[in-house]
């Protein structure tokens, strides 16, 4: 494959047959949507939405001292996540800085008796991530395995996603927790099947072997024909989670932001055993953000229609107070909607007199908090 081609999953095929708009994401050609985004998104929150996040980089982590390794590399206290649990973290640079947000799944344990992990960066970091824990893997008892093209990965998400997944498998989804993953199979196919998601809606993450991928599709596709599952690209996705408050690397996390910068302190496990990556620069950025509060990510709702996009400066009185990350038209609200690092004098909810500058013209906007969308549970 040359430098320029773009990776296709295992999936390319079938989502071509489907009509897909593809379009270049981190060096994989991927779905952007199928028909209407609108509707995609709308399925998700009504019905189901069937996704494939093939891109996603995996790293398998083993050896007897991979909960130590992980617990120096990442941010987190990942030497407490039980066999069949999952955590939400990040990794960071020495001076503190974002590398990357991850999602790390604790497998059943080897053969041997050696703790296994799943990794699960996002596509345009994992070689990032992946060669940072290589680095990192220096004096552990421990192997750090590249895995990206070891998986196909599915996502069912949606009010209707319990009920479409349970018809294929014997796994008991009604007692599976938020931010668990366990082996199963779906539809005869072997998976790691999580509860995990990017929507804010319940729903499931599948992982299975690449020559599994479209038997698996088409299963779920058969299984939600009756009640609103349709296939959903890149774009729905974003929007999703936009609506869910959730945060997206390159737009509201980045390596020139800590944790703290970010509003994310609370990943950051200073209590756990032995030093970690970044760990003094990140006690210096706590300090910092405890004397001088840092900008605070908020929610904005337009008054009006005009879309904010990211890089917008966020303004009051006629000064700069902000800048947009992340903005889209919400199908949930119905009007534009953004989150944005603004001063802390701004970021009360109801805060009036707060505008974007788009082109030129200050819109009007609301400041409120985050999430914008909740499910109901």
């Amino acid at each position: 494959m040359s430098s320029t081609e773009l990776r296709r999953t295992a999936l390319d095929a079938l989502h071509r047959s489907l009509g897909a708009t593809m379009t270049d994401f981190a060096g994989w050609d991927m779905p952007l949507r199928y028909g209407s985004e609108r509707d995609e998104h709308n399925a998700v929150r009504t019905g189901a939405g069937l996704f494939d996040l093939s891109h996603m980089g995996e790293i398998t982590v083993t050896g007897p001292q991979a909960s130590r390794f992980l617990d120096h590399a990442l941010v987190g206290n990942i030497g407490t996540v039980k066999p069949g649990r999952a955590r939400y973290t990040m990794i960071c640079r020495e001076d503190g800085g974002i590398l990357d947000d991850l999602i790390v799944y604790r497998l059943d344990d080897t053969e041997a008796g050696s703790p296994r992990y799943l990794v699960v960066a996002n596509a345009s970091n994992a070689q990032v991530v992946l060669d940072a824990l290589v680095e990192r893997s220096a004096g552990f008892d421990t192997e750090v395995r590249d895995d990206r093209d070891a998986y196909a990965l599915l996502a069912v998400q949606g009010p209707e996603s319990p009920g479409i997944l349970q018809s294929l498998t014997d796994t008991d989804l009604e007692g599976m927790k938020y931010y668990a993953g366990q082996p199963g199979t779906v539809a005869g196919v072997p998976a790691l099947i999580a509860r995990t998601g990017y929507t804010g809606e319940d729903g499931f993450e599948l992982f299975v072997k690449p020559e599994h991928a479209v038997e698996l599709w088409q299963a779920l596709t058969g299984a939600g024909e009756g009640v609103g599952l349709i296939p959903c690209g890149l774009s729905c996705r974003d929007t999703l989670r936009l609506e869910a408050g959730m945060p997206l690397y390159g737009n509201e996390l980045s390596a020139s932001l800590t944790p703290f910068d970010a509003g994310f302190g609370r990943v950051v496990k200073f209590e756990k055993e032995g030093d970690f990556v970044g760990r003094a620069a990140l006690a210096e950025a706590a300090a910092r953000a405890e004397r001088t509060p840092p900008r605070t990510l908020v929610g904005l709702v337009a008054e009006g229609r005009r879309v904010p996009r990211a890089g917008y400066a966020v303004v009051a009185g006629g000064e700069v107070i902000g800048e947009v990350t992340s903005g889209a038209p919400s199908p949930t609200l119905g009007r534009p909607i953004a989150m944005a690092y603004v001063d802390v004098a701004y970021a009360v909810p109801g805060t009036a007199g707060v505008g974007v500058d788009i082109r030129g013209s200050h819109e009007p906007y609301e400041v409120v908090a985050l999430p914008f969308y909740k499910r109901q549970k």
